[in-house]
C-alpha cells in the first residue's frame, strides 16, 4: 500500500542539513574567524580555575551556617551524602567568612563574561550532525548539555540572589546547593576529557604567529574542526584583541561589584550590588542594614525597655532580664564585621555588651557552654530562629550586643539586644532578640 522509503534518503536528509549554510547545523553557518582552539582553550581553563574557586567557596559558605547543628539552620535539608565534608565552623579568624563570601559573590560576577564568551565559542557544537556518532560521542553530548545548562543554572540563581529577586520555584538554598553538584560533576567530567587538549592548544598555537585576517588557525583534532569556520568572514578584532574586551568586561563587573564589601565611597562603586548604593545614613549605626525592623515587622511597642524582657532558659531554671539588668552585668567589646549571603559585608564595627558564655553561666552552666537556641521577635521570615554551636557561644568575642560605635543600637541595627559572632553569617546574627535557650537547638 505504502512506498518504500527512498535507499539513503535519511542520511541524503542529512548531509543537505549539514551542506546547507543557511541552518546552523553547517559549519558554514558559522562565519566568525575569533572561533577556533586557541580561543576557546584560553577560556576554558580560565574557567577551570574560576568555578573549580566558585565550588570550593560555596561548600565553604554552607558549611558556616552549621547546617547538621539545627533544622533551622538547614536550608538543604535531605542532602545525605553530599554534607560529607561539613565540619564544625570556627569564629578564627574572625574575617572568615566575610572574605570566602566575598570572594564567592564578585569572583561569580566577575566571570559571567568568560562564561558567556566560551558558550558563544563552542555554540556550533551544540547543532553538529549527526547528533551522535557512537555511544561516547553521545554521552559527551549529553554530559555537554548538563554542563551548559547546569552553567546557567547555577550563573542565573546565583546572581538572582545577589539581587534579592526570588524569582525562581522554590528556596534558593536546595536549588544553588543541588544544581552545583549536578554542575560541577559535569564540570569535572568535561574538564577530564578537555584540559589536557587544551593545554596543548594553549602551548602550541602560542609559539605561532596568530593568523592574518583571511587565515584561521590550523585545527588540532576533530573536535577543533568543529569550531573553525570553513569560510570565515574577514577579521575585524584579533583573537588576543576579543580576550581583552572580555577581560575588560570582566574588570568592569568586579569594579562595580567588588565595593560591596568595604564602607565609605568604595560602597558606592558597587552599582551591581544590591546594597551597594543603599545610604545606611551618617554616625555610630551608618553601616549597612540587611533586614528593617519594619520588614521584619518589629514595632516600637515591643521593644520598648519598660515592655522587652530576655528570656535566659538553662538547666538552674529561666530568667527574665530587662534592659537595665542585662546593663548591670559586665560588659565587654568586640571589633566584628557582619558579612552577610549576598556578598556584602561591613568593616569592624565596635560592638559592646554580655558575653553569650556569662548569659549560660547565669542559667547553670559554670563551665564550658553548651549550643544554645537563639529566637527573634520577629514572627516571620527565615532564619527568625538560629542555633549557634558551643565553640561559638564560648568564644569571648561572642556577644548579645546593646550598643555599636559608643550608642545604643538602633531599631534597624537589632534594637534593644542582638547576637553578634565573629566570623558566623549574618543571619546568624539574629537581631531584636527575644529569648535564648542554651543546651537545646531544636
Amino acid at each position: 500500500m505504502g512506498r518504500a522509503p527512498f535507499p539513503g534518503g535519511a542520511a541524503a536528509y542529512g548531509r543537505d542539513m549539514r551542506d546547507d549554510s543557511r541552518l546552523p547545523t553547517s559549519p558554514g553557518f558559522w562565519r566568525s574567524p575569533l572561533r577556533g582552539p586557541w580561543f576557546t582553550s584560553v577560556l576554558g581553563l580560565v574557567l577551570l580555575a574560576g568555578i573549580t574557586v566558585l565550588f570550593v567557596t560555596g561548600l565553604v559558605s554552607y558549611a558556616a551556617y552549621n547546617p547538621d547543628l539545627s533544622p533551622v539552620n538547614d536550608k538543604t535539608p535531605d542532602k545525605g551524602i553530599l554534607g560529607f565534608y561539613l565540619f564544625a565552623w570556627p569564629t578564627r579568624p574572625y574575617w572568615l567568612y566575610r572574605l570566602n563570601q566575598g570572594v564567592h559573590v564578585t569572583l561569580g560576577i566577575t566571570l559571567v563574561p568568560v562564561l558567556l564568551a566560551k558558550l558563544w565559542s563552542v555554540v556550533p557544537k551544540l547543532f553538529t550532525l549527526p547528533p551522535a556518532r557512537s555511544l561516547a560521542h553521545a554521552l559527551e553530548r549529553i554530559s555537554l548539555l548538563m554542563l551548559v545548562g547546569g552553567a546557567l543554572f547555577e550563573f542565573t540563581t546565583g546572581i538572582l540572589n545577589v539581587q534579592l529577586d526570588y524569582v525562581f520555584p522554590g528556596s534558593f538554598y536546595p536549588l544553588h546547593f543541588y544544581g552545583a553538584w549536578v554542575f560541577f560533576a559535569a564540570f569535572v567530567a568535561h574538564a577530564v576529557l578537555k584540559t589536557p587538549a587544551a593545554v596543548r592548544n594553549v602551548r602550541r598555537l602560542r609559539e605561532e604567529r596568530e593568523p592574518g585576517p583571511s587565515q584561521a588557525s590550523a585545527p588540532a583534532d576533530a573536535a577543533s574542526r568543529e569550531l573553525v569556520s570553513p569560510r570565515p568572514d574577514p577579521a575585524t578584532v584579533s583573537r588576543r584583541g576579543a580576550l581583552w574586551f572580555v577581560g575588560g568586561g570582566s574588570l568592569l563587573l568586579f569594579a562595580t561589584t567588588a565595593g560591596q564589601s568595604f564602607d565609605g565611597f568604595p560602597r558606592r562603586t558597587a552599582l551591581l550590588a544590591p546594597h551597594g548604593g543603599t545610604d545606611p545614613g551618617s554616625g555610630p549605626n551608618g553601616f549597612q542594614i540587611n533586614k528593617t525592623a519594619a520588614y521584619a515587622g518589629i514595632t516600637a511597642a515591643e521593644t520598648d525597655e519598660d515592655a522587652w524582657r530576655l528570656v535566659v532558659t538553662g538547666p538552674t531554671g529561666t530568667l527574665r532580664l530587662s534592659r537595665e539588668q542585662l546593663l548591670e552585668l559586665p560588659l565587654h567589646s568586640s571589633a566584628l564585621p557582619i558579612a552577610c549571603v549576598e556578598g556584602w559585608s561591613t568593616s569592624d564595627q565596635w560592638w559592646r555588651g554580655v558575653r553569650l558564655r556569662d548569659l549560660a553561666a547565669l542559667v547553670g552552666y559554670d563551665g564550658d557552654p553548651p549550643d544554645v537556641f537563639v529566637e527573634s521577635l520577629q514572627r516571620r521570615g527565615a532564619f527568625r530562629h538560629a542555633a549557634l554551636r558551643a565553640n561559638q557561644v564560648a568564644d569571648p568575642r561572642s556577644l548579645l550586643a546593646l550598643y555599636v560605635n559608643g550608642e545604643p543600637l538602633t531599631p534597624d541595627h537589632g534594637h534593644p539586644a542582638r547576637v553578634i559572632v565573629p566570623a558566623a553569617p549574618g543571619v546568624l546574627n539574629t537581631k531584636w532578640v527575644a529569648r535564648m535557650t542554651f543546651g537545646e537547638t531544636r
